[in-house]
């Protein structure tokens, strides 16, 4: 517990919890947007008290899956990607690992704290890799019907390419949350690359739009997860039965369904950066989810 948040339990009495009362008038952070206009929090650094939420969170026997795709030569970004979830993703709490892979055989033996467990999910492959992150949506919204509804209580999906350095905690649960691309939480909505085809499902017309959120981390509810990717899945069948693929996949889809079903938390880009392409500005006071560096053209072709 740190110095202003601290458990503290007298004789008799009922666990208090003690900590620096918030000022209404004396913002934490006054660099950048803590709100949405529907009234959504941002999460950055500074915004939260990690001990206050845990509590809440473990008095209501949260329990966290946190679902990964390892198809193909993505399998060697599994064991990186679990060691540093250990160490960092949503520590203290009770996490199942989904790991959905055409290599069962591949799936690396991590050590897992207490309380947490891995489940290998075999599925098939695609020749094309967009054809496999577009799939994902399906397979999410297969499996949550039929197993995560009862397993767990909220679902976070993650690219597998990536590594936690940080700490991630039960501070970015909600009922549904996206993530802020890194490399367009500074422009305005006419540089978001949309969907800008009309024939498309996942259209958004110039002077619209909210954000732009990357597909790589986003999550809620198992029944919210649900809603999403099937909703995603469905524009993207009608999408191929007229003959059009989205300019960013399910991306795509996943900034046109949240523009219409706000998420009711989005996480700042400290929750998915790329350090190798975009440094390490000032406002950034935490790099807690960032890219690991590879050749793209090499580990998507067979």
């Amino acid at each position: 517990m740190s110095p202003s948040s601290q458990t503290l339990e007298d004789l008799g009495a009922e666990p208090r919890m003690v900590y620096l009362q918030p000022k209404v008038l004396s913002p934490i952070r006054k660099d950048v947007l803590v709100v949405t206009p529907w009234l959504a929090p941002i999460v950055w650094e500074g915004t939260f008290n990690i001990d206050i939420l845990n509590e809440q969170f473990r008095l209501q026997n949260t329990t966290i899956g946190l679902t990964v795709f390892a198809i193909k030569k993505y399998v060697v970004f599994l064991k990186l990607f679990l060691e540093t979830a250990e160490q960092h993703f949503m520590v203290g709490h009770q996490v199942t690992y989904y790991v959905f892979t055409d290599r069962p055989a591949d799936v690396p033996q991590v050590p897992l704290g207490a309380g947490r467990r891995l489940v290998v999910l075999t599925v098939h492959s695609h020749t094309r890799w967009q054809d496999v992150s577009m799939h994902r949506m399906d397979t999410i919204s297969r499996f949550s019907e039929q197993r995560f509804l009862r397993e767990v209580d909220y679902l976070v999906c993650a690219d597998v390419d990536m590594k936690f350095r940080d700490h991630v905690g039960v501070e970015i649960l909600a009922s549904l949350f996206g993530t802020l691309h890194p490399g367009f939480f500074q422009n305005s909505r006419e540089d978001f690359t949309y969907e800008r085809r009309p024939q498309s499902q996942a259209y958004i017309a110039w002077g619209e739009g909210d954000f732009y959120y990357m597909g790589a981390f986003f999550g809620g509810s198992v029944a919210e997860v649900l809603r999403l990717t099937k909703a995603c899945h469905e524009a993207m069948v009608a999408d191929k039965a007229n003959g059009i693929e989205a300019v960013w996949h399910d991306e795509s889809h996943l900034n046109k369904y949240l523009l219409y079903h706000k998420p009711t938390k989005v996480l700042s880009p400290e929750y998915l950066w790329d350090q190798q392409l975009l440094g390490w500005p000032a406002v950034m006071k935490k790099l807690r989810f960032v890219a690991v560096p590879k050749n793209h053209e090499a580990i998507r072709n067979p």
